[in-house]
């Protein structure tokens, strides 16, 4: 007597099963009859119906529209600064004329020695006599020269929009480049002066380059509304608040690693109901039980990763199939950033690099270039990956672009989905074939 047929219900519990499996977004389960046995085998997914393209298909608007001509001219103007700066510093303790005749390598242990540099600020020394090096300056500056440069440091400063606020950090740090190298004082004693955010603000909101990137990122957000947000790294709220203002009240998870930004978050955008805060951690695991989302946002925050591969891939499995990954990074080494921001990247105390264990690893920088983000992207299972502003574009001096990434989808391996669907289901029920599709059909209402 032929066995009995699974009924329709037994086929909704393979389906359900196969569904809680990781890595399957969807399942089609079917009754494949070979004379008077019957076996149960399924279709899987990552994804459940096709997605709307997750990236618009429209050339990208040109950022540097809009006084943006002037960034090449006033970042090499205060770079200039910055070297001037590290110069003076090491003519004073007297390394200058050791550091231009031994070069980067034999000078830079030297010129830490005679600053007194801790151990987990002496990459950044070599960083100071690399850029030594590339701006060819034979000769200390001069008092004066020094201070005409610092004058047109803030001028440029102006330029571009940077607020009174950021003028002063840009001079306090060059002023204290002896005092941060011995750790005699801290960076962020100087950007978050008073304890208050008003002076970081100025660096990720309130200049020319930092507009032109949050309204690029706002609008890639926006161009998927409505739609659930996970930021990450959200820092002092800069893109956040571009983001609301383009997208409106949405679903928005907040995140940073440090209570401080979380507290100052929920002040300043209490008008916004849509808003809630987690803490999170880039370099842990990124277990979030409001997952997935629409978009994840990170603005000037996945440098600090210590795998970028990894964190990619982690945040990949934060998203909906079809999600976008919105990310802002800087790509450039600039001078004075190795003279000022480069602190907050120093490693704890104990240790001589900070600790990268990427393409990074093992040398002086912080930053992965252009190509390399591409690159780290395309290997964490991303497409359709955009790249803002163009080469050719005035913007692109500042070394900074938006990227756009869709969620890649990847087949799941059958093997370990027929072990585990084994293991959950009764022997008549378990499959004997599962194969892996792109897309599933769907009916009208999207069910398989």
């Amino acid at each position: 007597m032929p066995a009995e047929l699974p009924s329709r219900d037994d086929l909704q519990l393979v389906r359900r099963v196969l569904e809680g499996l990781p890595g399957v977004g969807g399942a089609q389960v079917l009754l494949i009859a070979d004379g008077s046995e019957a076996a149960v085998s399924a279709l899987v997914s990552d994804g459940r119906p096709p997605p709307e393209p997750s990236i618009p298909t429209s050339p990208p608007a040109r950022l540097g529209a809009g006084g943006a001509h002037v960034v090449p001219g006033c970042l090499a103007a205060m770079d200039r600064a910055a070297v001037m700066a590290i110069a003076h510093t090491l003519h004073t303790v007297g390394s200058f004329c050791d550091v231009v005749e031994e070069g980067v390598e034999e000078g830079a242990e030297k010129a830490a020695d005679a600053l007194g540099a801790v151990p987990r600020h002496r990459w950044i020394v070599r960083r100071w006599l690399a850029a030594l090096a590339s701006e060819n300056l034979p000769v200390p500056p001069s008092r004066p020269e020094l201070a005409r440069a610092m004058r047109d440091l803030d001028a440029a400063r102006q330029e571009l929009g940077y607020p009174a606020g950021m003028g002063r950090f840009f001079q306090a740090a060059l002023r204290s480049l002896p005092r941060l190298v011995r750790d005699e004082i801290t960076l962020q004693s100087l950007l978050f002066a008073g304890g208050g955010t008003s002076t970081a603000q100025g660096n990720y909101r309130d200049n020319l380059i930092s507009r032109h990137l949050n309204r690029a990122a706002a609008e890639a957000v926006a161009a998927r509304a409505p739609a659930r947000v996970l930021e990450i790294g959200a820092g002092v709220g800069a893109t956040t608040e571009a983001v609301l203002a383009a997208v409106g009240e949405v679903d928005y998870l907040f995140t940073d690693v440090s209570a401080f930004f979380l507290d100052a978050a929920r002040e300043r955008f209490a008008r916004h109901p849509g808003l809630r805060y987690a803490c999170l951690d880039i370099n842990a695991p990124m277990a979030l039980d409001e997952r997935p989302f629409d978009v994840v946002l990170a603005a000037n925050v996945l440098h600090n990763a210590r795998h970028a591969g990894r964190t990619l891939a982690a945040i990949r499995e934060l998203l909906a199939p079809g999600g976008a990954l919105v990310l802002i990074e800087s790509c450039v080494e600039h001078h004075l950033v190795s003279a000022s921001m480069h602190f907050l990247m120093s490693p704890r105390a104990d240790a001589l690099l900070p600790g990268f264990a990427d393409v990074r690893q093992g040398q002086d920088r912080v930053f992965l270039d252009r190509a390399e983000w591409t690159r780290q992207l395309a290997a964490a299972g991303y497409r359709d990956v955009r790249v803002e502003p163009a080469p050719d574009d005035p913007l692109a001096a500042a070394g900074q672009y938006v990227f756009t990434a869709a969620r890649g989808e990847r087949h799941p391996d059958p093997a370990p989905l027929l072990s585990k669907a084994a293991e959950a289901l009764p022997p008549h029920l378990a499959p004997r074939e599962i194969h892996t599709v792109d897309a599933l059909i769907t009916d009208r209402s999207h069910r398989p």
